[in-house]
């Protein structure tokens, strides 16, 4: 199983393993001529605000995983799901649209988001509460739940200060854990809904292929296979609708999942389903220090 990694974790080291890989070469070509500048010289030089900008931040962590999943080649049959914007890095994978075609559709799906959303906006993270309590605070604050994850850990989205007065009183409610993160945009919340259309029409536009044998792609969602049209616009409600993500692992273990990978950047998935489900080999490409470390693991 892999898993593709969403936003939040990038950093100044994220393609270091992909430095003169023949394999990634044209992926990061492809994201530095989206975004105008080398993106090794980005994510090194780039302030905060650049790296976590959404236009930026969504082409490298998409390009990162991209870049993991060819470097790994052959990594043989897969399931392969996406965490939010990892949505677009699975698709990919799975061979639906080729690399440069995911990262445009990538690309505009940021633009969608931000013509959509608010200057202000953000996400944040509440852990420890249940969550007909996140749901009564999240509307005090005219917030929404963006993402459900398992351990009672739920991604919430609104403006950066409503999630930041929400993060404070679900702290003071007994949270172990709350505080905003670094997006810049408010995923899988009802103030993205103006983005759902015209991300949609571009998908459509991009005529996905069959996928790659072996490649059976979950949508993140429901944990449903994703076929044809209807994962189009499952693919797209996604951009205003709440992710169930603790479902969606919780289905895959039943599915008999064992193994799983995350292609990154970070750790966040491979961690929450450690803890979740402590009994399953899970390993991240950053836990790694080679890539030969990783085909190893792989190859067991």
């Amino acid at each position: 199983m892999l898993l593709c990694s969403g936003q939040g974790r990038q950093d100044r080291a994220m393609f270091d393993l992909f430095v003169d890989q023949p394999a990634a070469a044209p992926i990061l070509a492809e994201a530095t001529a989206i975004l105008g500048q080398d993106v090794h010289q980005l994510v090194r030089t780039a302030a905060d605000d650049r790296l976590h900008a959404n236009a930026t931040s969504q082409i490298l962590c998409v390009a990162r995983g991209l870049a993991a999943a060819a470097c790994l080649e052959p990594i043989g049959p897969a399931l392969v799901a996406g965490y939010s914007v990892g949505e677009m890095t699975a698709w990919g994978i799975a061979g639906l649209w080729s690399p440069a075609a995911t990262l445009r559709l990538t690309a505009a799906r940021a633009a969608a988001m931000d013509a959509a959303g608010g200057a202000e906006d953000g996400l944040g993270f509440v852990r420890g509460l249940p969550r007909d309590a996140v749901e009564a605070l999240v509307a005090r604050f005219d917030c929404s739940i963006a993402i459900v994850n398992p351990g009672l850990l739920f991604v919430i989205g609104g403006t950066r200060a409503q999630v930041a007065a929400c993060c404070d009183a679900a702290l003071s409610q007994g949270a172990a854990t709350a505080r905003p993160i670094a997006v810049r945009v408010a995923s899988h919340t009802r103030r993205l809904s103006a983005a759902v259309a015209p991300f949609q029409a571009a998908l459509l536009e991009a005529q996905p292929a069959r996928p790659v044998r072996g490649r059976t792609l979950i949508g993140a969602t429901d944990a449903a296979i994703v076929r044809g049209a209807a994962g189009i616009a499952g693919l797209a409600a996604q951009l205003d609708t709440t992710i169930d993500w603790a479902a969606t692992l919780e289905a895959l273990v039943e599915r008999g999942v064992d193994r799983l990978l995350e292609l990154g950047p970070g750790t966040a998935l491979a961690d929450m389903v450690r803890a979740a489900y402590p009994t399953l080999d899970v390993r991240a490409v950053d836990d790694f220090r080679s890539l030969a470390g990783v085909t190893a693991w792989i190859a067991r």
